[in-house]
């Protein structure tokens, strides 16, 4: 086991894995016996890497501050309560920049987007629905000069309901399509499954070579498949 400094390599004699019973550094070609108060260092900064690393409340943030006023050093308020003494350290330097010790909590990833930005890419979006996000990504830049990846503008109209979808596609019947489609059904309302069996059903089925599948999306909220603002002939 290495220690800092000029001391090549150091032997530690655990008693019953808590206190260390004596110590020897190994000088040039001398071992060296460590004095009590190092032996004591030695062993607090020990069990504080072998310890599991946690947050202090704020009560104990309290009471090193208050040893430290009462005139103890860093390193007895460190052998004392079993923590680490750049912690400490840390915390008195806080304490004496700004007169806080309480634990700061972070918010996060700050956002990229505004709560304006958001709401023009909800409008950009709804004014033209198959734009793309790309598109949409290309229009905020130039008009707010704030770039913001694909990914960003998915989860930004996820946030407010809106998600790519295929369109609906439906082809415009006329009067003569009604009636004819009408007749048609009235037709054959009384078909047994036997007539039916009959009847070959077919049905179109797309395949793409490519990774782009070339498809137009829509920006849509759910439930609207078939509103007429999402359909396209």
């Amino acid at each position: 086991m290495k220690i800092t400094g000029n001391h090549q390599m150091v032997r530690i004699v655990r008693h019953n894995d808590e206190s260390v019973r004596e110590g020897y550094i190994r000088n040039g070609g001398k071992e060296v016996k460590l004095f009590t108060s190092a032996l004591k260092a030695f062993q607090c900064n020990n069990r504080i890497v072998m310890a599991q690393r946690k947050h202090l409340d704020d009560f104990l943030r309290g009471r090193i501050i208050g040893r430290l006023e009462c005139g103890c050093t860093q390193l007895e308020v460190s052998e004392e309560l079993g923590i680490a003494q750049s912690v400490i350290s840390r915390l008195w330097q806080r304490f004496q920049d700004d007169g806080n010790v309480s634990r700061c909590y972070s918010t996060g990833r700050p956002r990229v987007t505004t709560p304006n930005e958001d709401r023009y890419l909800a409008v950009t979006a709804k004014r033209n629905r198959r734009s793309t996000a790309s598109d949409l990504s290309r229009q905020l830049s130039s008009a707010t000069g704030t770039t913001v990846s694909r990914q960003t503008v998915y989860r930004r109209l996820g946030n407010i309901g809106l998600y790519a979808r295929r369109p609906v596609r439906c082809v415009p019947l006329t009067a003569t399509h009604c009636r004819l489609r009408l007749s048609w059904s009235r037709e054959h309302a009384l078909w047994t499954p036997q007539q039916w069996s009959c009847v070959m059903f077919s049905d179109e089925s797309r395949f793409s070579l490519q990774s782009d599948s070339r498809r137009t999306f829509i920006w849509r909220a759910p439930g609207t498949r078939y509103h007429q603002k999402n359909t396209i002939e």
